[in-house]
Formats: structure tokens, C-alpha cells, sequence
């Protein structure tokens, strides 16, 4: 392509008004998917000339006369899903801006909608297919999509997607975190195929209060308005049918009389949702969750939630979890720890990790990397965060699994945050009414050496209070756990979500000795005694299921750039402290 057919195309694309993302479409796993995972040529942008250099036209030069300065075509290749860092050792530590490319050929066909679809980009993404500008999306660990159906072309095409993880002070989460800053096309990428009008969304839960009338909505997306929808679920014989108003939306109420789930019994029903042409079966369990003073209710039984807290970080090789065999590996050792609860902390994991909780039977409590310090007071910062929780919200809000959102860890005490956060509470309790909101807080009250008061101003806004302590640890020594007393200023449950301590696996002396895998276990025995002691505890979810990487943990030799809170290592070892909780949560579950 000559220079000036270049420029003409160029100012031709920026004249194409940029689209934000389309409507989340739900339940991807079972809609008509083409995939576009596997191998995609990347270059590695430090200096962010990719714009300029027009990175997103795909340049190539016609004759020697021709200047163009990259190739992606000759640039090295990267897996997606999967971020830089830990593909390549020179990416490490990389924050910046990394553009990938991938070509794929497609075949038209009429009455179908075409979308593309990214289960994640870290952090901020802008996509371009064929050359042309679809949008852009900032938010590192929840779904997107763009409508490419006038877009895409016959035959050949190529998909452009420029990805860059620098922290800014500005940005959900901010500057500072304890966890590796993961980049890159790091979930599933997708082309959808859908009819002209089809099933976009839908809530189907049990009413609030009730285990015997299910309550939700349905929307379509395309077509004339007045759509028929209806909702089967065969094995309880159960069939309703909606018509749709203008906008594509409806709701509906109707009695149903079902086996609940729960962990004991994690049951799924296959659901049935068709309409305009459109038909996508899902795997809904139904479960009612709520709060009487300090007890946390399911089905109407008070449960204590065993849990424990961990990363989106793959065992064994390292790296940012993504697939079924991650996934299927880590909560796999959560049952074997006894857990009924996961914590994932503290940014949305993966929708398979979630579905996978449904049919194992662990109740999650799903977060927004609302983390630490923020920009409380910008504008652009909390709809950011509301966006999040939006993606997040919608993602999983069918998920019987999940029964906590929550909106924030360890943030300071100020005014401005805990109006941020009410915010927050305020626009996930709209977004889905039938769940628990929850923060983790690391702020108590001190009034005697070891006497702890959970007084938090936030709490205000909350269903659940999660409160992180490190007695033992960050203060105190294990001997001092034991005779802590706790108090609480609200009548709500709390769930202790963090305590810990550091031990490399293998790292063996007195139980008094920091780093040792003794040291490890003895605090966690300490905290038991301390935990049984609570009145208004209703769980735990301590830190962490395996140990992760953190470029805030520098001690060599311990740490190598690692958290080792974890039970588990990174290769799969079990330590002593793992089999201190274990024991403790078989006795619990009986």
C-alpha cells in the first residue's frame, strides 16, 4: 500500500466513531463459539510508538520505496489466554503496552450476529479488526465484547488488540498491590455467532425470602419489540412464558417447588431459555442465602463457612490460572483442606473457576480489586469500579455458588473512601438483590493489648464484615493469639477473611522461628483457639490456599519475589499448617 493510500485509510477509520464495548453477552459456554485462542504474533511497545506507528493498520511495505517500521509477521509469538509475564523471562517484571495480532479467516453467513468476545485483558485493552477501531475496555478481569457483524470480512481478517498493564494512580486496582501485575490477552477469545434477535442476559434465582417462587428477568438483544421468551426447567416441570417490552426486557414470578442447593448437595438444574429465534440451555442451582443477627443463613440452617482465600495463580507452572485442569487442581485442594467456602481474593477469577464451585459445592465470595489506597475522590475512578462490579455482577449472577460481592479490601478509613464504597454496596445491591455484600476490612479497634473491636464505619453499608488480622504475625507473636478477645460494635456476621504466616515448604525448625513451616502451624493453632472463642464469628477464609508471586516480597532465599502464606506451594507441596486447618475443619463439619 502506497503512503498516501495509507494516510486516507487511516484518517478514514478515525472518522469510524470508536464503540464502547456491546451489552455483556452471559453464559458464553453455551452459545456458538468460533475460538481464536492459541498462538498470536505480539511487540513489545516500552515506549507506546505503537500509535503513531499505526500498529493497528497491519502495514506492510508494496515496493523497497515503502517504509514500515514493525512487522508482525515476523514478531515473536505469545499463547493467549495466557499473560507475558511468565512466558518469557525478559517480561517478568514488564508493565507497558504489548500489541497482539491474529489472523483468522471467517465465512458470512446470513441471519447471524457476529461478536467478539475477550474473557479478559490486563488492564486496559483497545481493539481493532481489519484496521478499524471497535472500542476500548479498562478493567483487567472481566469480560467484554464488540458487535463486528458490518465488520468483519469475508474470507481473510485480522484482529489487532493493543493490551498495556502500567499501574496508574487513577486506575480499579491502583498503584500499589500484593500480586504480580499480570499482562495480556489472559482468558478466552471468542467469535459469537447469534441470531438477528436472541437472549442476551437473564436472572433466574429464588424471590428474596422465599424457597419456593423463583423471581428474575430475561432480556433480548434485537429485532421488534414484543418478543415471547420462555423460560423451561424440564426436570421440575416447570415452563413460563414472558413477552418482552420494548426495550427487550421482562420480568416474571411463578411458584416452583425444587431441591435446593447447597454444599452437601451442590444440585443443578438444566435450564431452558428461547426466544426470538435464539435457544441456550444453562446450569442453575437455586439456594436462598441471608442474615439473622450474626449467624449467616442458607436455606434456613445457620452455616459456618470453612474457608480459605486464594489467587488466580496457576499451580505448578506459575502465572496467571486460566484453564479447566487450573482450576479443576485448585479447588480440588479445597475440599481436601474441608472447605464449604472460597474466597476469591481480590479481583473476579475466571467464569469457569466459578461454574466449577457450582458443581463441587463451594460457596464463593467473589471481590472487585477495590484494593488498599484509591482515588477516592475522582469521579472516573468509581465509575470504573462500578463498571467492574457491573461486568462482574452480570457475569455470574446465575451462579448458586456465589452468595458474597464484595466491594473493597483493607481500605483506609476516611470519609471519602466509605462514600466511594456505599456507592458500591448501593449499586450491586440494584444490580442483584438476592446476595450478601461484604468488604474485608483491616481497621479494628485497639482498647487493651489484646483486645480487638470490629468498628469500622463502613460496616454501616454491609451484610457481612470481613475483618483481616495478623496476630501472630504482622503483630504479636503466636503465643499472644490465644488470649485475644474480640468484640464488635454491629450485630452482623463476621468473617475473619485473612490471618496467616509465612513458611517456605520444606523450611523446618523451632515453632518459634519465623519462616519455618513450624512457626506456620503454630500460629494457625493459635488462631483457632482464638477463633472458637468468638461469638458472632460465622467463618474464616485464611490466607491463602498456595503460595504466589508478589513483587513485593523481595527476601531472598524465603521469598524470591513469592507471598509464602500459602498452605500449599506453588509446586504442590503441602505444609504442616495445612493439616492443622484440615483437621480443624473435619471437626467443624461434624
Amino acid at each position: 500500500m502506497k503512503r498516501t493510500a495509507v494516510l486516507v485509510f487511516f484518517l478514514a477509520s478515525l472518522a469510524v466513531a470508536a464503540a464502547q464495548p456491546a451489552p455483556l453477552i452471559t453464559n458464553i459456554a453455551n452459545r456458538t463459539t468460533i475460538s481464536l485462542n492459541g498462538r498470536w504474533r505480539t511487540i513489545v511497545d516500552p515506549y507506546d510508538i505503537g500509535q503513531e506507528a499505526r500498529f493497528f493498520l497491519n502495514a506492510k511495505p508494496h515496493d523497497p520505496g515503502d517504509l514500515v517500521e514493525y512487522d508482525f509477521d515476523t514478531s515473536p509469538l505469545l499463547n493467549v489466554p495466557g499473560d507475558w509475564n511468565s512466558q518469557r523471562d525478559d517480561l517478568l517484571f514488564y508493565e507497558g503496552t504489548v500489541w497482539y495480532k491474529k489472523s483468522f479467516s471467517y465465512h458470512k453467513r446470513e441471519r447471524t450476529r457476529v461478536f467478539v468476545y475477550f474473557g479478559a485483558a490486563a488492564l486496559r485493552a483497545t481493539v481493532y479488526l481489519n484496521g478499524t477501531k471497535l472500542g476500548s475496555h479498562e478493567g483487567g478481569y472481566t469480560p467484554f465484547n464488540f458487535e463486528i457483524t458490518d465488520s468483519v470480512r469475508e474470507g481473510a481478517n485480522f484482529l489487532v488488540v493493543e493490551v498495556n498493564n502500567r499501574r496508574r494512580a487513577e486506575a480499579i486496582p491502583s498503584l500499589s498491590t500484593d500480586w504480580w501485575n499480570y499482562g495480556g490477552l489472559t482468558r478466552d477469545v471468542l467469535l459469537v455467532e447469534e441470531p438477528p434477535v436472541f437472549v442476551q442476559d437473564y436472572f433466574i434465582q429464588l424471590a428474596k425470602g422465599s424457597t419456593t417462587e423463583i423471581v428474575g428477568w430475561i432480556r433480548t438483544n434485537g429485532g421488534s419489540p414484543s418478543q415471547q421468551v420462555t423460560i423451561e426447567i424440564p426436570e421440575a416441570g416447570i415452563r413460563h412464558t414472558v413477552t418482552t417490552d420494548p426495550s427487550g426486557y421482562a420480568q416474571f414470578r411463578f411458584a416452583a417447588h425444587l431441591t435446593l442447593w447447597s454444599p452437601r448437595n451442590p444440585k443443578l438444574y438444566r435450564i431452558l431459555v428461547s426466544g426470538g429465534g435464539d435457544r441456550i440451555q444453562d446450569d442453575i442451582g437455586f439456594r436462598h442465602i441471608e442474615t439473622r443477627g450474626t449467624k449467616i443463613v442458607l436455606n434456613g440452617q445457620p452455616i459456618f463457612l470453612r474457608g480459605i482465600s486464594m489467587h488466580e495463580e496457576a499451580p505448578y507452572r506459575g502465572g496467571r490460572a486460566f484453564s479447566a485442569d487450573d482450576d479443576a487442581t485448585l479447588l480440588g485442594w479445597a475440599k481436601e483442606l474441608g472447605c464449604n467456602f472460597i474466597r476469591l481474593a481480590h479481583y473476579p477469577h475466571n467464569e469457569g473457576m466459578v461454574r466449577l464451585a457450582d458443581r463441587m459445592g463451594l460457596l464463593v465470595w467473589s471481590e472487585v480489586p477495590v484494593y488498599w489506597g484509591n482515588a477516592w475522590t475522582n469521579p472516573s475512578t468509581l465509575q470504573n469500579a462500578q463498571d467492574q462490579l457491573r461486568e462482574n455482577i452480570t457475569r455470574d449472577h446465575n451462579r448458586a455458588s456465589v452468595i458474597l460481592w464484595s466491594i473493597g479490601n483493607e481500605t483506609p478509613v476516611l470519609p471519602a473512601r466509605t462514600e466511594f464504597l456505599s456507592k458500591l454496596a448501593a449499586e450491586a445491591r440494584e444490580l442483584d438483590p438476592t446476595r450478601l455484600i461484604t468488604a474485608a476490612s483491616d481497621r479494628v479497634e485497639r482498647s487493651a493489648p489484646l483486645t480487638r473491636t470490629v468498628n469500622d464505619p463502613l460496616a454501616e453499608f454491609l451484610d457481612v464484615i470481613g475483618v483481616n488480622e495478623y496476630l501472630g504475625w504482622y503483630e504479636g507473636r503466636p503465643e499472644d493469639v490465644a488470649q485475644a478477645q474480640w468484640k464488635t460494635m454491629y450485630a452482623k456476621p463476621v468473617i475473619i477473611s485473612e490471618f496467616g504466616a509465612g513458611a517456605p515448604y520444606g523450611n523446618h525448625g523451632s515453632a518459634l522461628a519465623r519462616w519455618t513451616e513450624e512457626y506456620q502451624a503454630n500460629v494457625y493453632e493459635q488462631q483457632i483457639r482464638m477463633l472458637r472463642r468468638i461469638p458472632f464469628l460465622a467463618g474464616m477464609s485464611p490466607w491463602l490456599l498456595m503460595d504466589f508471586r508478589s513483587p513485593r516480597r523481595l527476601l531472598p532465599g524465603i521469598q524470591d519475589y513469592h507471598n509464602r502464606k500459602g498452605l500449599i506451594s506453588d509446586r504442590g507441596q503441602r505444609k504442616q499448617a495445612f493439616y492443622v486447618l484440615q483437621r480443624f475443619y473435619r471437626e467443624l463439619a461434624q
